[in-house]
């Protein structure tokens, strides 16, 4: 089940909303734990039980944390939880990836696991892993109410595409939480804002940036025109998906974390990612980057630690190597950037590193979009004119797209929130204005999907 489906908007969700309502506070972490489980299973039924395995197995381990007192028992319990969890993580997701690529290097027939990826683990496995960490660290207290737990790592607004929760942020609102009227209201207008993205620019875009990867041999101007369709695409597609599921939140009285901050007004690749899904930067940052050394050490050691983390975010979006290039690429950039390139960046014009991050991360997004690496070096020597196609698919594209993609660049920069602010506090017509807006995107957002098939968020896969 996808947010922007309409069983999802008139069936499930009033569904939850009503029963949420009416049941005592008491059970409201049971109202929600249990609808969770059916949204999870509305795809993948055989998939609920790995999710309960999961709640039941680090609920657990939480409990065997709080009863050992001496360092080296927690580490121990630690080390289990770390382990299984990745383990069942690298499992269904990596395992066809060691096996094909084994399989290329020794010639042997190896033989690839033919294994569907459940939806969403990445982002509970990580969760997982931080609540343990987190109670091995002292930073947050074991929760003892298994439904309060469960509640926690299947909250269906995060569950299948994040943002990724660390139980530390989240544990007092699992109790002292309230859903008053005005949040209510807030995560209504946030959830429209999130559908809007999604149907209207992100599905929109992808029709571009589809028919560009599929055509062939695009000219330079069509390469351009796909690179930059699919840089809008996952952007409103994601950044769509959190906004629906921090409105979510805000209609059962959680306050979820932001993800994305303007990534495209960036000036650096380091600010890209300090914008950029932020939760799952802050997740490696916290668990992984800082635990190896961070920057507090030579040079040689922060590189390591870098080319480490960026090569493992990498892979974290998906089991091809051509992520693990991505991976590779940012991390690069960043290390160059520690090294002498941010100087360089602080000194000149705006402009100039506003367009070295923006172009920066539209070549990235070429070779996360291209599973196959010579694929995505064909589109990026298309862009720069080293291997021309004679189509007419640019020129069409820029006529049929142009007013979408101007949109799409004004969406992504910081004006409408401000616009949006403007209305909101000038007065009685302003104010009218903005709730109209917010109406007419919901109403318009609808009629699409009216009309529209299936059309599953790009992290869906991750």
């Amino acid at each position: 089940m996808v947010f922007s489906s309409i069983t999802f908007i008139f069936i499930f969700l009033p569904a939850v909303l009503l029963v949420y309502r009416l049941v005592p506070s008491k059970w409201k972490n049971g109202c929600l734990f249990a609808f969770s489980l059916v949204f999870y299973a509305w795809g993948e039924p055989v998939f609920i039980l790995l999710m309960l395995f999961a709640v039941l197995f680090d609920y657990v381990i939480g409990l065997l944390m709080a009863g050992r007192k001496s360092r080296r028992a927690r580490k121990a319990v630690l080390a289990l939880s770390v382990c299984v969890n990745l383990g069942i993580l690298g499992f269904f997701k990596y395992a066809g990836l060691l096996a094909r690529t084994l399989q290329a290097v020794t010639g042997l027939p190896i033989p690839s696991p033919q294994v569907s990826l459940p939806i969403g683990i990445s982002f509970y496995t990580f969760e997982s892993i931080s609540y343990a960490v987190d109670l091995y660290r002292g930073d947050a207290p074991v929760q003892r109410n298994l439904v309060d737990f469960g509640t926690y790592l299947s909250l269906f607004p995060h569950l299948i595409s994040g943002p990724i929760i660390r139980y530390k942020d989240i544990q007092a609102q699992l109790r002292g939480r309230k859903a008053a009227m005005p949040e209510f209201v807030d995560g209504c207008r946030r959830f429209s804002l999130g559908l809007f993205k999604k149907v209207m620019l992100a599905d929109q875009l992808a029709q571009l940036a589809d028919r560009v990867q599929h055509f062939g041999s695009p000219s330079v101007l069509s390469a351009w025109l796909g690179a930059l369709a699919f840089t809008f695409q996952i952007y409103f597609d994601f950044s769509g998906y959190t906004d629906m599921a921090v409105g979510l939140g805000h209609m059962f009285g959680f306050t979820l974390p932001e993800n994305f901050n303007y990534p495209y007004v960036s000036r650096s690749a380091s600010e890209f990612w300090r914008r950029w899904h932020m939760t799952l930067g802050g997740w490696f940052r916290e668990y992984l980057y800082f635990p190896l050394g961070g920057s507090r050490c030579s040079r040689l050691k922060m590189v390591r630690n870098l080319a480490i983390v960026w090569v493992l975010t990498g892979l974290w979006h998906g089991a091809e190597w051509n992520f693990a290039f991505w991976g590779a690429y940012w991390g690069l950039l960043i290390i160059c950037e520690k090294l002498f390139l941010q100087k360089w960046l602080d000194r000149i014009p705006k402009f100039f590193s506003w367009l070295y991050a923006f172009v920066a991360a539209v070549v990235g997004w070429v070779f996360f979009s291209h599973t196959q690496l010579s694929a995505a070096f064909s589109a990026l020597a298309a862009m720069f004119g080293f291997a021309p196609g004679s189509d007419s698919l640019g020129t069409y594209s820029l006529v049929t797209f142009g007013l979408l993609l101007a949109v799409a660049a004004f969406g992504s920069s910081p004006l409408p929130a401000r616009l949006a602010r403007s209305l909101r506090t000038g007065g009685r017509a302003g104010r009218a204005v903005w709730c109209a807006g917010f109406a007419g995107m919901f109403v318009v957002s609808l009629s699409y999907l009216v009309c529209n098939t299936y059309s599953p968020f790009l992290y869906f896969r991750f």
